[in-house]
């Protein structure tokens, strides 16, 4: 079964940004000219119709009218933000049945669509978790260390240099097994990988982090050379 939906997470406070997110979310950061968040979506509507959420909860009014009259629901997280895992949980019901696509909203590509590399390499028999990754030497704007080791059979292991892009295919059963309310889809990997269904795959251009104001120009140069 393939994706119906997609989650894009846009609810942090972007602390790492500074005075940039004082009085604008970090998803509405502009990068060569176009909002982080718009540069996300323009990748869901290059792939296929999907179910699109939005969560949101720093200056969630931004995040909502910059959405107005466009097909995304947007899942907001009041009082308290809930993270990625307590986020997704939170939004499923507007997602659908069956696994569902995640994409962080502080990063940019060069290189071919991320969801249909994605897609092609899944296999629900055989993975819960199917994570896109980047050698760090294609991580632009990336900090070392990296996330994982990515072995020649696609498994997942904490720690090497292979960096998560931000975009992954979940199935959201593994949401119902961590009890908390706020909890991190890292927990999620954990539990995927400790039944031996922690998965990625290589996605073949460079990958930018927008998520420190240095980033920005970084990926603006990125992007020009495409």
């Amino acid at each position: 079964m393939t994706p119906s939906g997609i989650m894009i997470f846009a609810a942090g406070f972007g602390t790492r940004m500074g005075a940039l997110t004082q009085t604008q979310p970090k998803p509405l950061i502009p990068v060569a000219g176009k909002a982080l968040l718009d540069h996300a979506l323009d990748l869901v509507a290059g792939h296929r119709g999907l179910k699109t959420v939005v969560n949101a909860h720093y200056l969630a009014d931004q995040i909502t009218a910059h959405l107005h009259g466009r097909d995304v629901s947007v899942s907001l997280e009041t009082p308290d933000v809930l993270d990625t895992g307590g986020g997704l949980r939170q939004a499923l019901p507007l997602l659908g049945a069956g696994p569902v696509f995640t994409m962080n909203s502080d990063m940019v590509w060069g290189g071919p669509n991320p969801l249909p590399v994605l897609e092609a390499a899944w296999d629900p028999t055989e993975m819960d978790a199917l994570l896109l990754c980047v050698p760090m030497a294609q991580a632009v704007g990336r900090k070392p260390p990296g996330d994982f080791t990515l072995n020649n059979g696609g498994e997942l292991r904490r720690g090497g240099d292979w960096v998560y892009t931000g975009v992954q295919i979940l199935s959201p059963h593994l949401l119902e097994m961590v009890p908390d309310r706020v909890f991190s889809l890292n927990r999620v990997w954990n539990l995927a990988a400790d039944q031996g269904r922690l998965r990625g795959v290589t996605y073949p251009g460079h990958w930018a982090d927008v998520g420190y104001p240095e980033g920005i120009a970084m990926a603006e140069r990125m992007l020009a050379n495409v």
